[in-house]
């Protein structure tokens, strides 16, 4: 009760006030809590009760979750590397550029604090709830924070691999808060060598699980003569991890004073700057004033891009009033040429914003786009492969062949997300263009869906992708795959640069057009389009391009309306009035870029080792459940190439033996080939992982299956996956067990 009623003052309440309420509520609030528990039956007596779970017990093998460190202890012990979960919780992207620092201009960091932390998100291996948060305008972010009110709070995997994919950083949060953390304060800095020994602690973790650093948030008063420890703490955690992980970042929540104070001062002045000066940057408290990042910029001098001034989307006494007047704020730092941080972008979820969360999330960072502008480019290497996945959904596809039919999420499936424009009267455009997760799919559970009229001589243009792609002295092949409905065309238009040749248009289409030709400077008809077995209505387009010396700065989509082929026909639509609008349908599934060159060579199933362990029983009589982990590596020990894996099982009847090539008479979802779009494994889609592991739960077995085979489909960065033939594989026996 006590800790509800806190909860919900921290979202209305300055920090200053909270801090005297947090007393007050505690000495009246807490005899009362006591007497009530004396006074009220234990509901565990109840026999209509159901019994609690037992406490989470990491050690033992379950359902891959993220979880934070909540004690010194359990810190200091490095328990959490001993425990079932860890393998699962390391990030497999790696940032790119490796190790770059960040960029002389102001950036933006995002502060997450989405519902106090590890929701829908903590489930490693993905969830069923299509409607789960997520973030997808990650080209407006360079810095994302993962927070929590927990001691040590590491980012779930999802965050980190998604962020690093579009080239964010990602820092986890240590934070101090009430008179617990203030004990914890005590302990930690009672001695130099302690201060030092949970730093390295810190960086320890963030090495081992693939992010990027720290946002340091003691929210507690520190004793003065505890200053100096702490001051060590701060600056011996920024240069460890800095020597563990060039590129890291430990940044300084405004807090703390350096006379132990807990005194917000909403600027940078000299009662904070000596832990700006030992630490790479320093996170400013929301209630700052108009003229406080002018001020800030001055104290900082040549570092006042470090300085990242609070701005809490809530609005809780932030200037600018957050919601949806948050570019006030960021129009002022923006002004005064320092960097902002952004606190509970969630708002938008949390809160229900009309008419739903997708509408409600892209107008809202359309406020962000138009104040700050964009900051990351991408496609910036090859392969580039984008399905436009948000990572959730109501259905997977796999080569355009469906293999799961319900709600789902996973933020480490998103792929390269769209520079969507926001629109915000539809009725001023003629095409709507969304990403949907709903329409089948080609790939993923997301694609980009184009809908509307259109005039007959008329094309509608949608942003992409920008990109800094240098083209090199091999071909570059384009490839995308599209859905359309009557004589509706989409295309894609490229825009290259180069400091001799200077600015080149070309129109990719799937025949030769001359009704919009001006517009481009050369159109390429793409090579005979591929129409998919397994997918039907879905058709591949294919274009080697050659662009030596230039660089792809612009993907942008083209709708368009195909013309009559004959010369009757021809004249009867010009005999037409132009302006004749038609319904306009198309779905664009995805988009990959790849010289010839990177064909990936998948190693066949002889080159893995494939083992299962902490196999588990359950179930009643005459169907069983069963539980276990899988892991695989490759005998060569190297498989980093492969930053994902699409994990099957076939159910293998009693007494039935299957012919090499022959589908198995089970009923389940058919997983394509993907070299040639054929299926040839009859199979039942589990789930995806980003690690070299997938744990099975509560598997249900029928009584005439005598055998599991679970498959292991490699995937490469391009989009690309294994023969199912010719993937790993291990097999359980479920006879004799």
């Amino acid at each position: 009760m006590l800790r509800l009623l806190l909860y919900f003052l921290r979202l209305f309440l300055t920090r200053g006030t909270l801090l005297y309420l947090h007393n007050f509520f505690t000495s009246i609030l807490k005899p009362i809590t006591n007497l009530i528990a004396k006074i009220m039956p234990n509901q565990s007596d109840d026999h209509n009760s159901d019994p609690p779970p037992p406490p989470f017990d990491p050690s033992k093998p379950s359902i891959p979750i993220s979880y934070p460190i909540n004690s010194l202890e359990d810190l200091d012990s490095a328990s959490y590397f001993t425990s079932f979960h860890y393998p699962f919780n390391k990030s497999t992207v790696p940032l790119h550029p490796p190790n770059s620092a960040l960029p002389p201009r102001p950036r933006l960091l995002v502060c997450h604090d989405m519902q106090g932390g590890y929701v829908d998100d903590k489930w490693i291996q993905g969830g069923h709830n299509s409607g789960a948060y997520a973030i997808w305008h990650w080209y407006l972010i360079d810095v994302f924070v993962y927070f929590s009110h927990n001691l040590v709070t590491l980012p779930p995997p999802c965050w980190t691999n998604t962020a690093h994919r579009h080239g964010v950083k990602v820092l986890g949060t240590f934070i101090t808060e009430w008179d617990e953390g203030a004990a914890i304060c005590k302990k930690l800095l009672s001695t130099k060598e302690s201060a030092h020994k949970y730093a390295e602690r810190l960086a320890e973790l963030a090495v081992a699980l693939g992010f990027d650093g720290w946002l340091l948030n003691l929210e507690v008063k520190v004793d003065i003569g505890q200053i100096p420890n702490l001051k060590e703490f701060v600056s011996h955690l920024t240069q460890t991890i800095h020597s563990s992980l060039p590129g890291s970042l430990v940044i300084w929540y405004d807090s703390v004073t350096i006379d132990g104070e807990l005194s917000w001062q909403n600027q940078l002045n000299e009662k904070n700057k000596p832990f700006f000066d030992i630490s790479d940057g320093i996170f400013i408290n929301y209630t700052w004033k108009e003229d406080y990042p002018k001020l800030s910029a001055r104290v900082a001098g040549d570092r006042k891009f470090d300085v990242y001034m609070g701005i809490d989307v809530f609005g809780r006494g932030t200037f600018g009033g957050g919601q949806w007047t948050t570019n006030v704020a960021l129009d002022v730092i923006k002004k005064d040429d320092v960097s902002a941080a952004v606190f509970a972008p969630g708002w938008v979820y949390e809160t229900k914003q009309p008419p739903d969360f997708q509408t409600a999330q892209n107008r809202w960072w359309a406020l962000v786009e138009k104040s700050w502008g964009i900051v990351q480019n991408y496609p910036k290497v090859l392969p580039f492969y984008s399905n436009f996945d948000q990572g959730r959904g109501n259905h997977i596809s796999i080569d355009g062949a469906q293999v799961l039919s319900t709600q789902w999420n996973n933020i480490s499936s998103q792929s390269f997300q769209p520079f969507l424009e926001y629109v915000d009267d539809p009725t001023s455009n003629t095409i709507d263009v969304h990403v949907d997760c709903s329409e089948v799919s080609f790939s993923g559970g997301g694609n980009l869906t184009f809908k509307g009229t259109l005039e007959a001589n008329a094309y509608v243009s949608t942003r992409l992708f920008l990109g800094e792609l240098f083209m090199g002295g091999l071909p570059v092949r384009f490839t995308y795959s599209v859905k359309s409905e009557g004589n509706s065309q989409l295309g894609l238009s490229l825009e290259f640069s180069s400091e001799m040749e200077g600015k080149k248009k070309l129109l990719l289409a799937s025949q030769e057009t001359n009704q919009f030709s001006s517009k481009f400077d050369e159109t390429i008809v793409l090579h005979q389009p591929t129409k998919s077995d397994t997918a039907p209505g879905w058709v591949i387009q294919e274009s080697n391009i050659s662009m030596n010396g230039y660089t792809l700065t612009e993907i942008r989509a083209i709708c368009y309306r195909k013309q009559p082929e004959n010369s009757e026909h021809k004249s009867e639509a010009r005999s037409k009035t132009t302006q004749d609008p038609a319904e306009y349908f198309a779905v664009l599934g995805h988009i990959s870029i790849s010289t010839s060159i990177q064909n990936t060579e998948f190693p066949p199933s002889t080159s893995w080792i494939v083992k299962g362990k902490d196999v588990e029983w359950g179930g009643s009589q005459g169907s069983k459940t069963l539980s276990l982990k899988i892991s695989w590596k490759l005998k060569d020990g190297w498989s980093s190439r492969f930053p994902r894996y699409n994990i099957y099982v076939e159910k293998l009847i009693k007494q039935a033996v299957r012919p090499q090539g022959r589908k198995l008479e089970t009923p389940a979802l058919a997983p394509p080939n993907a070299r040639n779009g054929k299926t040839e494994v009859t199979g039942e889609y589990l789930g995806e992982s980003q690690v070299e592991a997938f744990y099975v739960s509560d598997f249900i077995i029928p009584s005439a299956i005598s055998s599991l085979k679970y498959i292991i489909q490699p995937c490469d960065s391009g989009g690309a996956s294994q023969v199912l033939d010719d993937a790993p594989f291990f097999q359980f026996n479920v006879e004799g067990q």
